[in-house]
């Protein structure tokens, strides 16, 4: 598994991404973290995308299981796991805050999670799993697809840090570099991961995100942030305001 790392000292703050994108979406926040984080730090690619390797299958315990055995070697027992995840990264975050995986965070943090999905919606996601990676004649029309289905579109470009690693060259061409089985990912069981979590769960999001209200958020964590009028990437819009979030709790 890819990944990324800084830092030292006992504590270990590991960052998840969202679908489609990579580690590198941490990237601003990671910039800021010698001044806001007093301890190690880990961005890595899920599996299936970036320059992590694929999986047969991505659901939920499959993947939280892939991404604790990757981080376990790196979790040292006298200091502090925390675990900030973003939409689908959050998702496995809480999957991993149940400690059925063999990490037990001291505390989490989800940003973005979207938490309804309607009936068409999860079609959709079954559809875009089976089919294959669709290539590009040049790389320029394949960033432009990264940057859309990264919801980076507008508020970064191609030669920005936080989309590195979003596509690959092919034999064809170019391509995403996410694998699109890894769509397949299923409907997140929020109500129940949030009652088997085992530490405490902050949720968070930008006032502008499309994906979820603050009072879908609130149905399950009735102190949930807005964390300002931003959207979705609200951790590549202003990594300062996720710290100062993530530094109110910890």
């Amino acid at each position: 598994m890819y990944l990324e790392q800084g830092g030292e000292g006992p504590d270990l703050l590991l960052m998840l991404h969202g679908m489609g994108a990579t580690g590198a979406v941490w990237s601003a926040l990671c910039a800021e973290a010698g001044g806001r984080w007093a301890g190690r730090w880990i961005a890595l690619d899920l599996p299936g995308h970036g320059q992590s390797d694929r999986q047969d299958a991505y659901a939920i315990g499959q993947t939280a299981a892939a991404v604790a055995r990757a981080v376990l070697p790196q979790v040292d027992p006298a200091g502090r796991l925390v675990v900030l995840g973003h939409s689908l990264g959050g998702v496995i975050g809480l999957a991993l805050a149940t400690g059925w995986f063999g990490l037990t965070p001291h505390r989490f943090f989800g940003v973005g999670i979207k938490i309804a999905w309607s009936d068409d919606e999860l079609r959709r996601m079954e559809t875009l799993a089976s089919q294959p990676a669709k290539n590009f004649s040049t790389e320029e029309e394949a960033w432009q697809r990264y940057l859309k289905v990264s919801g980076l579109a507008g508020i970064a470009d191609a030669a920005a840090p936080v989309v590195a690693r979003g596509i690959q060259r092919s034999a064809e061409g170019w391509r995403l570099a996410m694998d699109p089985r890894a769509h397949a990912v299923g409907k997140p069981p929020m109500p129940e991961l949030m009652a088997l979590a085992r530490c405490p769960v902050h949720l968070g999001r930008g006032r502008d995100d499309a994906l979820v209200t603050l009072e879908q958020m609130r149905a399950l964590d009735p102190e949930a942030s807005d964390l300002g009028p931003h959207g979705h990437n609200v951790m590549v819009e202003v990594p300062a305001r996720v710290w100062d979030w993530v530094a109110s709790f910890t």
